[in-house]
């Protein structure tokens, strides 16, 4: 005989399970329903469990999903998944960034793609900035005035100072972006270009009628090799005459011999005094010689005479 009672705690778990599941469902839809139907009328599918795994793994789903939906509508394909966003995410990129960025480059007609731009928004670098420069190349002051100098000196063969202030027109490259060198690289090295061409002009007038020589020769040096940046032009701002370097160091170095010939010449004088008083010394000395000389004569004459050694007449007689 079946018992009517049993088949009633089986109702009653079902109930409860079918509870849990409504309430769950409900749960997803009011946390993710307006994000999901946006994902749905922009093409850019994606189920309740992949956000409710976002979630689960820290993810913020708003994000990601806005991100897939700017990619789609910007018809950069399909490859990138809401998968390598998450993975981008969790790696601590910023991915709208790099979304903007991708867009950017293919609007432009760049060569970029989805791991370099996620490689280079990990690097550190702005990968939105690169790309608008890449566009729209910037200009870097020469010498930087963050550094307190406003002007590079250099010294032509004539020796006249000139002051240089230099704009470099640069675009970044992205091919080198990573690991490529950063804009003080390129600010020093130009700046090197430019005293050593000065350097090596005959006159400053040269330069003066000609700075655009300057600019060639330094442009010719390839100075943006293994840099994260093209050089574009170098254009000299401004020049100004400084001081006579040339002249002054060769009234320093007159100056300076002329202190040396002093310093022989009281040397020589000095040993000239001292000769004098040696020579004096001597004169005395052989003069005292003398006078003892002289006072022995009479002893010595006295002496022969005592002796009978006299020759004078009373000797002979």
């Amino acid at each position: 005989m079946n018992d009517p009672a049993l088949p009633f705690p089986a109702l009653v778990a079902a109930g409860i399970l079918l509870g849990v599941l409504a309430l769950s469902m409900l749960l997803l839809i009011f946390n993710y329903g307006q994000l999901w139907f946006q994902a749905y009328w922009s093409k850019a599918r994606v189920g309740f469990l992949e956000l409710l795994g976002m979630s689960l793994r820290k993810v913020n789903a708003r994000t990601i999903v806005q991100a897939r939906i700017m990619a789609i509508q910007a018809g950069l394909g399909s490859d990138i998944s809401g998968r390598r966003l998450e993975a981008h995410y969790l790696a601590g990129g910023d991915v709208p960034r790099v979304i903007r960025a991708l867009i950017a480059a293919q609007r432009a007609d760049l060569d970029l793609d989805f791991d370099r731009a996620c490689a280079i928004d990990l690097a550190g670098r702005d990968v939105l900035d690169a790309v608008q420069t890449s566009v729209n190349p910037k200009v870097i002051d020469c010498p930087d005035t963050a550094s307190g100098k406003s002007t590079l000196s250099a010294v032509a063969k004539n020796g006249v100072e000139l002051k240089i202030r230099a704009r470099v027109t640069v675009r970044t490259n992205l091919q080198q972006l990573i690991g490529g060198a950063t804009e003080e690289t390129i600010i020093a090295r130009v700046g090197e270009g430019i005293i050593t061409s000065i350097g090596s002009a005959g006159s400053h007038f040269e330069v003066m009628e000609h700075p655009d020589t300057i600019s060639k020769a330094v442009l010719q040096r390839g100075l943006d090799a293994q840099t994260a940046f093209q050089i574009v032009s170098i254009d000299i701002a401004d020049i100004e005459v400084g001081e006579n370097i040339g002249a002054r160091l060769q009234a320093d170095q007159a100056e300076a011999d002329t202190r040396v010939a002093r310093a022989k010449a009281e040397e020589r004088r000095s040993v000239a005094i001292a000769r004098e008083q040696e020579m004096k010394a001597a004169t005395a000395e052989n003069r005292a010689r003398l006078i003892q000389a002289e006072a022995l004569v009479p002893k010595r004459i006295g002496d022969a005479f005592r002796a009978g050694r006299g020759t004078g007449p009373a000797g002979a007689a």
